[in-house]
């Protein structure tokens, strides 16, 4: 499996965190939050672009696992936190990265076994998983818990159309039976 970039995009922090999964386990590489909040609103969409920009090109992940809109109480905070996840969407596609993107409620399930965890038990959660001495901070903790959630999506998917990694990562048909 490739290094893999979760982000949590916001429009005034967005987290990141990178994983390598190697079979059945997953590795922590880094995590960190970018902070755009005292910035004006089109310096804080380039800043974000930018930032991203810096870590794809400083780690080289293969595949970018980005969070889905959650549309609360304000349409407006719901459109400018779609403006924030495209420029984090466009720092990946301009990388060629692979985007996979996930619902909030499908993360949580996939690592708390409840749509409905919140961000205490996710930080828990992800800190357990990749076996950190700490807490990460929320943003990161959002954002590892995007790439850990991909990282087993992508392996049960592997499993189950009945393909296994050969050397050097190329995928091989299982025998048949």
């Amino acid at each position: 499996m490739p290094l893999i970039l979760g982000i949590d995009p916001g429009s005034r922090k967005c987290g990141y965190g990178l994983v390598n999964a190697v079979g059945a386990e997953v590795h922590y590489v880094a995590c960190g939050v970018i902070r755009v909040e005292k910035l004006e609103f089109p310096d804080r969409l380039q800043a974000i672009f930018s930032n991203l920009c810096d870590i794809i090109e400083e780690y080289s992940p293969q595949v970018a696992a980005v969070e889905e809109v959650f549309v609360g109480k304000s349409m407006s905070s719901a459109l400018k936190l779609g403006q924030a996840r495209g420029a984090a969407m466009v720092a990946c596609s301009s990388h060629h990265l692979e985007i996979h993107e996930y619902a909030a409620r499908k993360v949580k399930l996939a690592l708390v076994g409840t749509g409905v965890a919140d961000k205490s038990q996710m930080q828990h959660m992800i800190r357990s998983i990749l076996k950190l001495s700490a807490l990460p901070k929320e943003d990161a903790a959002d954002a590892l818990s995007v790439a850990v959630c991909h990282a087993h999506i992508h392996r049960t998917l592997i499993r189950l159309s009945g393909v296994r990694s050969g050397r050097r990562g190329r995928l091989l048909a299982l025998p048949k039976k």
